[in-house]
């Protein structure tokens, strides 16, 4: 399914799809997942004003979506450099996330998400870390040399926000991805179920 998915999507990058699809099946085997169909990976190793989020519909191979998506203020600049699961911390969480519910808030349009990884992203709700749209997401911010960054939140074009958050909602899965040794070492999910690590604390 990797070479399949991208070979037709090639700013889509292989290995971080592969993390992201053993890390989702993992989760539906896991919890209660109402939509494994689809999953949307982010991957945060890639420049802020590339296309860096993809909706993937798993059972029809086919990329629905291929967006720009900001990062949290304190995560990096161009690139994302750090992560947190920390309160106040306007960094970034990487892991798999559950969407959860929709709703109207000072962000517009935003979709509540749950972090399924301890000590890497379940302080999601706590933090509000939500999908939304964010006018400092668009075609263009490159000569500025980077995204406009949120607290934290993954935001995106307020063009393509509705429509991917229509797409995702209510059950399917969220995989957060960088390169991160901690994360990958220890993750529940990338290293197969039941696995037994036991996730860092909270940084």
């Amino acid at each position: 399914m990797v070479h399949a998915l991208t070979a037709g999507t090639p700013r889509l990058e292989p290995s971080a799809l592969d993390v992201a699809l053993r890390a989702a099946s993992c989760a539906a085997q896991s919890v209660a997942v109402p939509r494994p169909g689809i999953v949307t990976l982010i991957d945060y190793s890639r420049a802020s004003t590339l296309p860096r989020l993809w909706v993937i519909d798993v059972a029809h191979r086919q990329v629905l979506f291929e967006e720009l998506v900001a990062h949290g203020r304190e995560t990096g600049g161009n690139f994302a450099e750090r992560f947190s699961n920390r309160d106040g911390s306007l960094q970034s969480s990487l892991g798999v996330f559950l969407t959860a519910d929709t709703y109207v808030g000072e962000n517009g349009y935003s979709l509540r998400l749950d972090g399924l990884e301890p000590g890497f992203n379940d302080r999601a709700r706590a933090r509000a870390i939500v999908m939304h749209g964010a006018q400092y997401v668009r075609p263009g911010m490159e000569t500025q040399g980077r995204l406009g960054r949120s607290w934290g939140c993954p935001a995106l074009s307020l063009s393509s926000a509705r429509q991917v958050i229509d797409t995702i909602k209510g059950g399917s899965l969220v995989v957060a991805y960088y390169p991160d040794a901690g994360w990958l070492q220890q993750s529940r999910f990338v290293n197969g179920c039941g696995s037994g690590l036991v996730a860092r604390n909270a940084n």
